[in-house]
């Protein structure tokens, strides 16, 4: 049965890990991001797999842009699967009083206001045909208020409300909305981070399970499993300690 995949943020990290999972005979891939020799790097890894993939490199905090390829995309072939899976991360530097303005405008365009347009999109297009999936890779600092990263926080707390309540409305219309919430995943992203970086597994491995619980069409897949108890664990405390927690580590 042939199927067409769309992933956003396809030149590395989770996003091309999650391509070349789902690389096989049958499968359309349409891999996008910012970077077109990495992408084209990507596509050949999946065609080697048996998929037909094809690339469009382009900066998806273009609204415009992102909507009007989104649309013809679908357009052309019934999009089956969405994951917007681009994000950015990065800390405030220890010396600094609080985020640079220009990081979190960024910040904000790439990790919620994207994907929430992109899926708001392509959601009234799967409602229409009575099926589809979209899924939402989000962060575990989602339940977190992170001082060393308010920005990237937020938005994923944000994406985090969304996922959810899209889903409520797309239910009866047979589209699954799943969120990803990943740890610590070995990633270029994660890289960056001066901080411990606890349990964090391969783009690899993450993508492996983070597959299968596409496949289930599961609300909501935490990856590793250990971020899962650590989150219950942290919802548990008074809210005034986990501040204080957070804001001494």
């Amino acid at each position: 049965m042939s199927k067409t995949i769309l992933i956003t943020g396809a030149s590395s990290g989770i996003g091309a890990s999650l391509a070349r999972v789902h690389a096989r005979a049958g499968v359309t891939l349409l891999l996008w991001g910012r970077d077109p020799a990495r992408l084209e790097e990507t596509a050949a890894a999946c065609r080697a797999l048996g998929a037909q993939a094809e690339t469009d490199a382009f900066d998806i905090r273009d609204i415009g842009t992102l909507t009007a390829r989104l649309s013809a995309a679908d357009a052309a072939t019934p999009l089956d699967l969405v994951i917007f899976n681009a994000g950015l991360g990065g800390s405030v530097p220890g010396d600094a009083l609080a985020e640079a303005p220009e990081n979190s405008w960024a910040m904000a365009e790439v990790n919620f206001v994207a994907p929430v347009v992109g899926a708001a999109l392509i959601a009234g297009a799967m409602a229409r045909r009575g099926h589809g999936q979209i899924v939402l890779v989000g962060s575990i600092a989602e339940a977190f208020p992170l001082p060393q990263a308010p920005t990237y926080a937020a938005t994923k707390a944000g994406l985090a409300m969304y996922a959810e309540a899209l889903d409520l409305r797309m239910k009866k219309h047979g589209v699954a909305v799943t969120l990803v919430s990943p740890g610590f995943i070995d990633t270029p992203m994660s890289q960056q981070v001066t901080e411990p970086k606890p349990f964090m597994i391969t783009a690899d491995a993450a993508a492996r399970i983070i597959a299968r619980g596409i496949a289930r069409r599961k609300r909501r897949i935490v990856v590793p499993w250990q971020f899962a108890a650590i989150r219950g664990v942290a919802n548990l405390l008074p809210r005034a300690l986990l501040r204080l927690i957070l804001s001494r580590a």
